[in-house]
């Protein structure tokens, strides 16, 4: 009623009163038709105007039903979360101790193939130390012997000429 009461105000001020002011008459049957038609026109409007909160109101409750479908889609993954979760937890707590176990058995293996490791490095290096300490003393001799060597050949060239037998075996050795 006060929308109805606001527009006729308003449609009244704008058109009704300065006419009727300046014409100093009175309330004709023309100003009642008017006020008629503006009263239809005012409830007209009000009508709309309801329409349209009534729209919005269906809106707002159509709106409101989808939030609390995704309210509960999201209650639901949070729920499947907390499952996850808690199924988590018990393998966990079932199977704690057996993933130490398998913690400890890798641990183990590994610690046995680096002692195998290191063992057959230690035992290379053992084996070949011998040999290597002979083959330098080998060069070592072969070195000292060296200019020997050089003179005894060097002495058997020279015996060479006078004895057959020896230039042969000279020659066979690539010697003379």
């Amino acid at each position: 009623m006060n929308r109805s009461f606001f527009f006729l105000l308003i449609f009244a001020l704008l058109t009704g009163i300065p006419a009727v002011a300046s014409a100093q008459t009175g309330f004709t049957q023309q100003d009642r038709e008017l006020l008629i038609k503006l009263n239809v026109k005012v409830e007209q409007m009000e009508e709309r105007f309801e329409q349209i909160d009534l729209r919005f109101k269906e809106l707002r409750e159509d709106m409101n039903k989808r939030f609390e479908q995704v309210d509960k889609r999201f209650e639901q993954v949070d729920k499947r979360f907390e499952q996850v979760n808690m199924q988590f937890e018990q393998v966990q707590t079932q199977y704690g101790y057996l993933i130490k176990i398998l913690v400890a058995v890798i641990l183990a293996f590994a610690g046995i193939v680096g002692a195998n490791i290191a063992i057959v490095v230690w035992d290379r290096r053992s084996m070949t130390k011998p040999f290597e300490e002979k083959t330098k003393k080998m060069e070592d001799e072969i070195l000292e012997n060296k200019e020997r060597i050089a003179s005894l050949i060097k002495a058997l060239r020279e015996l060479a000429p006078h004895d057959q037998k020896l230039a042969e075996i000279l020659r066979s050795f690539s010697l003379l």
